[in-house]
């Protein structure tokens, strides 16, 4: 399958909005974690959407952005809404709820691998050695980060780890939630570009947060009691934070970054999440790294500078084993 949007250089982009959407995302996680206590996992899925896509779609009337008009252009938002509104959203919820913060994140923060996978079979982007590099030192960098240290000890001192595992358990785990929660996300992030090809990226955003909200309201009010009667002040301030500015604001740059430019690269970035949940834990909630985490930080910030700069980085190496010049080596074999 080809590539539904017509080719074009990537542009500059500012490096404060490249990474403004994995910040906004991980400092929500810092501001969420004192909610989950006192609220049921669809609702607040669906109150991080569907508020948020409805300030999207003012954003979008102001800026006086496209409406959807053809029924393929709604067929495909409804889709987007689906995988990355519903399914993403509603996964993620329950898998937190039923998994460590820590695992969790490890396993959503894998999605850069599946969005590679798909982004060099759907649209031909090129990986290459470095980018496949970088991606292995992102998934080292996160496991050290999210998974317990005393796997890593075991794992050195006696070159095994003792995990007791069944597929039955696996089933109903919040580690089996988190891993559909993952792929739907990465579907989510490649399904852009063929959404924006009949809708405006922003439009497109807002309407599929507001229809991949109202399923999530329907199976709280169905399934669930009590979403918001334990709702402190102090929760609705970090429910707020997380809608306007982990989704709404968030999702609306990620997206229209996703329909523009590499996905391979953009989605790279999403390693920097844990990185700045972690910081900010660290700095608001006095939770502590210990060193592995720390080398886990390094290793994150190492696979992006690799991810991103694949091509200069592989011009480089032949330059130096071939003696010519990195500008005059073709980068087309990176």
């Amino acid at each position: 399958m080809e590539d539904p949007t017509p080719a074009r250089p990537d542009r500059p982009t500012s490096p404060i909005l490249l990474i403004s959407p994995f910040f906004l995302w991980g400092t929500a996680m810092v501001a969420m974690k004192g909610v989950i206590p006192h609220t049921s996992p669809l609702f607040l899925a669906g109150i991080r959407l569907l508020p948020a896509g409805l300030l999207v779609l003012l954003v979008a009337i102001w800026l006086d952005r496209p409406r959807p008009k053809t029924v393929k252009a709604w067929l495909w938002i409804c889709l987007f809404a689906l995988m990355d509104g519903t399914l993403f959203q509603g996964f993620l919820a329950e898998g937190l709820n039923r998994t460590g913060a820590g695992l969790g994140s490890v396993i959503i923060d894998s999605q850069p691998l599946a969005v590679a996978l798909m982004s060099a079979w759907l649209f031909k982007e090129v990986i290459g050695l470095w980018g496949w590099l970088g991606l292995s030192f992102g998934i080292a960098g996160i496991s050290l980060i999210g998974l317990p240290d005393q796997w890593f000890y075991d794992l050195f001192e006696r070159g095994s780890i003792e995990i007791n595992f069944s597929w039955q358990e696996l089933l109903n785990s919040g580690e089996w939630l988190m891993l559909l929660a993952s792929l739907s996300m990465a579907v989510g992030t490649v399904m852009i570009r063929f959404v924006c090809r009949h809708a405006d990226p922003v439009t497109a955003t807002g309407w599929h947060m507001i229809i991949g909200g109202l399923p999530l309201f329907l199976g709280s009010a169905f399934w669930e009691s009590g979403q918001w009667q334990n709702i402190e002040p102090n929760d609705w301030l970090a429910l707020s934070y997380s809608t306007v500015f982990g989704s709404a604001i968030a999702y609306g740059v990620f997206f229209w970054l996703a329909s523009k430019g590499n996905l391979t690269s953009l989605s790279s970035l999403t390693f920097l999440t844990p990185v700045f949940a972690l910081s900010f834990g660290n700095l608001f909630l006095g939770e502590m790294l210990s060193t592995l985490q720390w080398i886990g930080v390094a290793l994150t910030l190492v696979s992006i500078y690799t991810i991103n700069q694949r091509e200069s980085i592989g011009r480089k190496v032949r330059s130096l084993f071939s003696g010519t010049p990195p500008s005059s080596v073709d980068s087309t074999a990176d």
